[in-house]
């Protein structure tokens, strides 16, 4: 689960590939309500006709700043599986073709970053850019991206004008009061109204088993037979949902940074679990930054960067940082570093220097651009794509007394995240479209052995999650990053993590047993 910095009109945070020729696609399996005959007949469809369209490759849009040799093109899907020959929606691909020969080559590895409402369109840049992580990959594979259903150039949605959902300073996610709630909740009611107004008829079918029908119909345009696939985060969810559905079409399959895809955690327990393991890699940061006090000067002890933290949020509430940061704001900027390491460093030294006297390096760091238009919209659908995939995966509690509940009693111990989390996500409890009942993830007949990678710190996807898929995919192996909790962990350089992730893409095999590989470098001041 991705969440990135901006915040939606409820005040919240937004929490966290080729080759020409058709091949026909083998029978999915079904997995019954989620995959049910009209369901799987209309995939099956799908995928014949896009295995034999194939895909146009040529030059991306010059709009959608992706340069040679990168290549984009379509792929048309129905937009309701059930109804296969109704609406249509076209897909937004791109790859990089293999850097090895001909005899290296092994088909196309497809990419997800998660979300729900990442876009995958930068992966094939890391063939561009050289990236040495993943040189011996891009020697096999085709490198593809896509935006999957909802996403970027894949009939985007939206719940409200963009330059709105930026505006800033937004309301302290913490309430002071009864009436701080009450406006919280219209605010997440009138985001549910926008999503149905802006996008009604997307919404029923903007859910994970759908994203994953699509991947199939990625697959068999791209004239694979089975698919080989990363999935980061949410995109985590996405591969063991496609696992499920289609366990025969799956080659090899990575997921680094789990989703708990137990059906009782998706999607409300999974936020309140996230909102522990935040507050525990908040506190991880803060211990670093007290380390580091020669370098920061910010505090000699967790517990006053805890104290300065709660000063400068309190500073900011009564008087927001340049007219635009207050709480809700500095949550968004400072969240990065319970995120991802390479956010350590430069949070603190933003913050070293605001504490000097430099107000302006927080402020562009923190505060929304208005005159980034384009950068807007993203982050408005982004939002609109994580709001719509989780609210309709799921059914949500509607009495506003669970949420009060759960979420008073959770902001006790875990402050840092949880009340901005909450409004975030309270408009799935008056969502106006169909809300599904989670897949059940589990192992179906011919799925392959999965390569699963996680670090014991992991903020925006506990551990746990990743332990309960190794249950549910039999064969599976797991490597775990012990006593680290970088958000993805197939990017950083760990050699016990990258030689095996890298024999696994290169041959299929795993370990024989379950790894556990010591932590990657701790991030230097």
């Amino acid at each position: 689960m991705r969440r990135t910095a901006a915040f939606g009109s409820a005040g919240a945070l937004i929490a966290g590939t080729l080759i020409a020729g058709a091949i026909a696609a083998p029978a999915a399996t079904a997995d019954g309500r989620h995959h049910n005959g009209s369901e799987a007949r209309g995939v099956q469809l799908a995928a014949a006709r896009a295995a034999k369209a194939g895909i146009d490759w040529a030059d991306c849009p010059a709009d959608w700043a992706i340069a040679a040799p990168i290549q984009c093109g379509w792929v048309t899907v129905p937009l309701d599986y059930a109804r296969p020959d109704g609406k249509q929606i076209k897909i937004a691909v791109d790859r990089h073709v293999s850097t090895g020969t001909s005899s290296e080559r092994q088909g196309a590895l497809i990419y997800n970053p998660g979300g729900p409402g990442g876009s995958g369109m930068a992966f094939p840049k890391r063939i561009v850019t050289k990236n040495p992580l993943w040189a011996n990959t891009a020697k096999a594979y085709d490198f593809v991206g896509f935006d999957p259903r909802g996403v970027g150039h894949s009939a985007p949605i939206s719940c409200i004008d963009p330059q709105e959902f930026v505006k800033a300073p937004k309301a302290d996610p913490v309430p002071d009061s009864e009436a701080d709630k009450r406006a919280q909740r219209k605010l997440a009611a009138e985001y549910a109204d926008g999503c149905a107004e802006r996008s009604g008829e997307m919404l029923p079918h903007m859910t994970t088993p759908n994203t994953a029908r699509d991947l199939d119909v990625i697959r068999a345009a791209l004239g694979e037979k089975k698919l080989n696939y990363l999935g980061v985060s949410y995109g985590t969810y996405l591969g063991a949902v496609y696992g499920t559905l289609f366990p025969s079409h799956v080659r090899r399959m990575v997921v680094d940074s789990v989703v708990n895809p137990a059906k009782d955690n998706i999607w409300y327990q999974a936020n309140l679990n996230q909102d522990v393991a935040f507050q525990k890699r908040w506190d991880d940061w803060k211990a670093w930054v007290a380390a580091n006090d020669a370098t920061f000067h910010i505090g000699t002890t967790p517990q006053k960067v805890e104290q300065e933290w709660l000063k400068l949020r309190a500073a900011a509430k009564k008087s927001p940082i340049g007219g635009v940061l207050g709480p809700a704001e500095l949550i968004g900027f400072f969240q990065s570093a319970p995120y991802y390491d390479s956010a350590w460093a430069p949070t603190a030294r933003t913050w070293s220097a605001y504490r000097a006297g430099d107000t302006q390096a927080l402020i562009d760091a923190a505060a929304p651009d208005l005159s980034d238009t384009a950068g807007n919209i993203r982050s408005e659908n982004s939002n609109a794509v994580y709001t719509a995939v989780e609210c309709a995966d799921a059914k949500w509690p509607t009495s506003w007394r669970t949420w009060d509940r759960d979420n008073t009693r959770l902001h006790r111990d875990y402050p840092f995240m949880t009340w901005a989390n909450a409004w975030m996500n309270l408009p799935c409890a008056t969502w106006g479209a169909k809300q599904q009942t989670p897949l059940n993830v589990r192992t179906g007949k011919g799925l392959p052995p999965v390569l699963i990678v996680q670090s014991t710190r992991d903020a925006a996807t506990p551990y746990e999650g990743a332990v309960e898929l190794h249950k549910r995919f039999k064969g599976s192996r797991l490597i775990t990053e012990e006593g680290a909790g970088s958000h993805g962990v197939t990017g950083l350089v760990n050699s016990c993590i990258n030689e095996r992730v890298d024999s696994y893409l290169l041959t299929g095999k795993t370990d024989r047993r379950d790894v556990t590989c010591a932590p990657h470098a701790t991030p230097k001041p």
